[in-house]
């Protein structure tokens, strides 16, 4: 790929959940930076998909359809990957959904359902480009976790326990990669200005937004800068690391 930052190689991004409020910000921040980006999600509805398309005029970037739960179709995308442009670069773990509900209610259903997406879905695919990176001598992997891994949230016992079951293999797989030019990162998002946070209750999301110490809702842009620091060429000394973007809703040393 041609050079177009500096000295540095042009960088093919991949975004999981790539149709999702934050997941299309994402890919629109690293678009804006020189990126080739591919946005990869559900082929759920044509207009997901046209809205993403319009959002993303003018950038390098397209969409192509993946379901994270599926451990062959996540290695013939990386095989497709790698044959049109010579590997993934920059992989995003950003694929998510909740079911929420106690414990003492939730099916096993929707135990499986959260786990399959928000932590069987990071290893399917970078299960299949960590080798690329590997070999290539360099690599960014961001693993977008949440506030609630961090401080638990009732209702959330499936959602929580995969977000920081996240950040575990986030640690691990940077330990194991670590010589290799790779770095593997997570971000913990908290309550952010999306369609699924906007269809709360107006008295339900005020009480969060009345926790949060900045007093408002993040930016799916600011989530996205966040990512972009951790992929870029210059981050190779962060790796391992959770870094929190939640409004100081949870503050730890």
């Amino acid at each position: 790929m041609a050079a177009t930052q500096g000295e540095h190689p042009r960088r093919l991004a991949v975004v999981t959940g790539g149709l999702g409020g934050l997941g299309s910000a994402i890919c629109r921040t690293l678009a804006d930076k020189g990126r080739k980006v591919v946005a990869v999600d559900l082929d759920s509805t044509t207009e997901r998909i046209a809205a993403f398309v319009a959002a993303m005029a003018g950038t390098d970037a397209e969409f192509h359809p993946l379901d994270v739960t599926d451990f062959e179709a996540c290695r013939a995308f990386a095989d497709k990957m790698q044959a049109e442009h010579g590997g993934i670069d920059i992989l995003v773990n950003a694929a998510g959904i909740t079911r929420d509900t106690t414990l003492r209610k939730m099916e096993k259903s929707q135990w499986d359902a959260v786990m399959s997406v928000n932590l069987d879905g990071v290893f399917n695919l970078t299960r299949h480009v960590i080798d690329g990176m590997s070999a290539r001598g360099f690599g960014r992997i961001v693993n977008i976790s949440s506030v609630n891994g961090q401080t638990g949230q009732f209702g959330q016992t499936n959602y929580s326990a995969a977000k920081a079951g996240m950040h575990g293999f986030t640690m691990a797989l940077a330990r194991e990669v670590a010589r290799k030019g790779v770095t593997v990162n997570s971000i913990s998002p908290g309550y952010c200005e999306t369609a699924l946070v906007m269809a709360m209750n107006d008295d339900i999301r005020a009480q969060i937004v009345e926790g949060v110490p900045v007093g408002r809702l993040g930016q799916p842009s600011e989530i996205a800068r966040a990512v972009e620091f951790l992929a870029a060429d210059d981050a190779g000394f962060i790796t391992g690391a959770n870094l929190p973007v939640n409004g100081g809703l949870f503050i730890s040393f």
